[in-house]
């Protein structure tokens, strides 16, 4: 079967022998990435000249053309050489690869790239006895790598709308059962800014023909038999192929396929079906010949070392410092506005079980926890995980405005100095939160509950009780220092933005 896309075709050959026409790789989709890919160059070489100019004149001043570093060379001309050196690393080292743009990688390999380009200048600088002003040099490093790092979050993010608006999407045809497209597709859906869009999906050693298969409110076309490769791709118009399951196409069938969809020019992929597991705990390792995915132990341990703990102190200390006017404010508000305590405490369940009383301002009045099964009755979710009641009149005028950007929250600092919770960690749950737990979800409990979390940057209070132990379950599993200073940032924008409060 053949779809017409209006475009040139090109051959491709199937698992039985025979061949189909095939759209061409130069396809809508694949020269937008290209554009995309060609935009970040040019910021990122444009930037980097701003960057070594403006250190050139910051540090040396408007004769700085006249001071010869060595070889001849004005420091202009140095600088317009360092930025192409520069510019050619971040190539190098393959930030701008078309399957690197966009990932959490991307940041990882422009900091390599930058920190390499400086360190080979100094040995070189060193070596040679260069006569380069460290204080130029010490400038135009920060200056540069902060400048391209703003510059590729800016396009990531241009990138998520135009992803969100279904431009430039690319279409996926998934190989395997179809309880793997599903779940594929369903997480695809969950993260649109991948550009990712599940069209179709073929089981080699399924029955023969053309079926619909249902994914949420859509249909899609699955394709069945050994021979089938090219309908599969017609009936989806892929433009990259996800294999979920190695066992349908056997050794022989995956190397057939890889070289068929090379000559079509499309991309490949295989899933582990690891979807809870980070990507920095996956790598390849090759054994006899053979390769093989290799996952590194869950970091339970890393999540309770010094490094988190210094953060935990430190940023503890430091959100005190600059909150506290703002504390003293709040405590005053709650206390000439309604009856009650400043603080209220309430028992929570930290590491290995534990229970501690977690500290924030209070936003209610005084007689708000007897009142919570009657209104919770009233609205059909007494005893439910994470309950929310709806238009709450427990909560006090100034109740609401804390709550809304967060600060009933901010005592919790002294939570954190105690030792009881961390500021990034699974959400501080209750006792009879707690015993809805399965056998994994206990795992959750092996560090400290925090502050913040994926759980608050990812809907707050508007999570399911699923959603939001899964996350709980990727952070304790994945956790990084990197990671938690992510959250943090993540963090201070959802405040701001006012998301899931209440």
């Amino acid at each position: 079967m053949t779809v017409d896309t209006g475009r040139e075709d090109s051959p491709v050959a199937d698992h039985g022998g025979t061949t189909a026409t095939r759209r061409s790789p130069i396809g809508a989709v694949t020269a937008a990435r290209q554009r995309h890919i060609l935009y970040v160059a040019t910021t990122d070489f444009v930037l980097l000249i701003s960057a070594i100019v403006a250190s050139e004149y910051l540090w040396l001043g408007t004769s700085a053309d006249t001071i010869e570093p060595q070889f001849g060379l004005g420091y202009t001309k140095f600088g317009v050489l360092l930025a192409l050196v520069w510019w050619g690393a971040l190539r190098l080292a393959g930030s701008r690869g078309f399957n690197v743009l966009g990932t959490s990688d991307e940041y990882q390999r422009v900091v390599s790239a930058t920190v390499t380009t400086f360190g080979v200048l100094a040995i070189v600088s060193l070596l040679a006895e260069l006569n380069l002003s460290r204080g130029y040099l010490a400038i135009a490093f920060p200056l540069g790598l902060a400048a391209v790092l703003f510059s590729r979050r800016a396009w990531r993010r241009f990138r998520e709308r135009q992803f969100l608006r279904g431009h430039h999407v690319k279409r996926v045809l998934v190989v395997g059962q179809p309880a793997a497209a599903k779940e594929i597709a369903q997480w695809f859906s969950r993260n649109p800014h991948a550009g990712l869009d599940v069209t179709g999906a073929w089981r080699p050693q399924g029955p023969e023909g053309r079926r619909l298969l249902r994914i949420g409110d859509r249909l899609i076309p699955s394709v069945g038999g050994s021979t089938a490769l090219a309908p599969a791709l017609d009936a989806s118009e892929a433009d990259m192929v996800v294999v979920s399951s190695t066992d349908e196409l056997g050794h022989h069938g995956l190397r057939d396929l890889t070289w068929d969809l090379e000559a079509a020019g499309i991309d490949l992929m295989l899933s582990p079906n690891l979807l809870p597991v980070s990507g920095s705990r996956i790598a390849m390792r090759t054994v006899a010949g053979m390769p093989f995915v290799h996952v590194k132990k869950p970091q339970y341990a890393e999540a309770g070392n010094w490094p988190k703990l210094a953060l935990d102190i430190v940023g503890a200390f430091v959100i005190l410092m600059v909150a506290w006017p703002l504390m003293v404010v709040t405590a005053v508000a709650i206390k000439a506005t309604s009856r009650g305590p400043v603080f209220y405490r309430q028992e929570r369940i930290g590491r290995d079980g534990e229970p501690f009383a977690m500290i924030k301002f209070r936003s209610m009045h005084r007689n708000a926890d007897a009142r919570l099964r009657d209104l919770l009755a009233a609205q059909g979710a007494d005893g439910a995980p994470l309950f929310k009641v709806e238009n709450d009149p427990r909560i006090t005028r100034v109740g609401r405005v804390i709550r809304r950007y967060s600060i009933d929250e901010l005592p919790q600092l002294f939570n954190v100095l105690r030792g009881d919770m961390s500021l990034v960690g699974p959400r501080p749950q209750r006792e009879s939160e707690v015993a809805l737990y399965d056998h994994g979800d206990w795992r959750r409990l092996r560090v400290r509950p925090g502050m913040t979390g994926l759980w608050q940057v990812s809907g707050r209070s508007n999570l399911a009780w699923e959603e939001a132990i899964q996350l709980d379950m990727h952070y304790v599993e994945n956790w990084s220092l990197v990671g938690d200073l992510q959250l943090l940032l993540r963090t201070l924008r959802a405040v701001l933005a006012k998301d899931g409060a209440v």
